[in-house]
């Protein structure tokens, strides 16, 4: 197989890869955002300066 062969190969892959990477990267990006939420509620710390916050602003 000559090299001239894989040039259209290799462009059909990489148009394959972009519109993969395109549709997926939101979908991680919401999932690594809700991992770090429930990381945050789980934290105790976390948890008392919400609730001291929250207690500020309403008074």
């Amino acid at each position: 197989m000559h090299a001239a062969a894989f040039i259209p190969l290799a462009a059909i892959c990489l148009r394959y890869t972009l519109l993969f990477s395109l549709f997926i990267s939101p979908l991680v990006a919401v999932g690594i955002a809700r991992s770090e939420e429930i990381k945050l509620t789980r934290n105790g710390a976390g948890l008392v300066l919400f609730v001291s916050l929250q207690r500020q602003s309403m008074s």
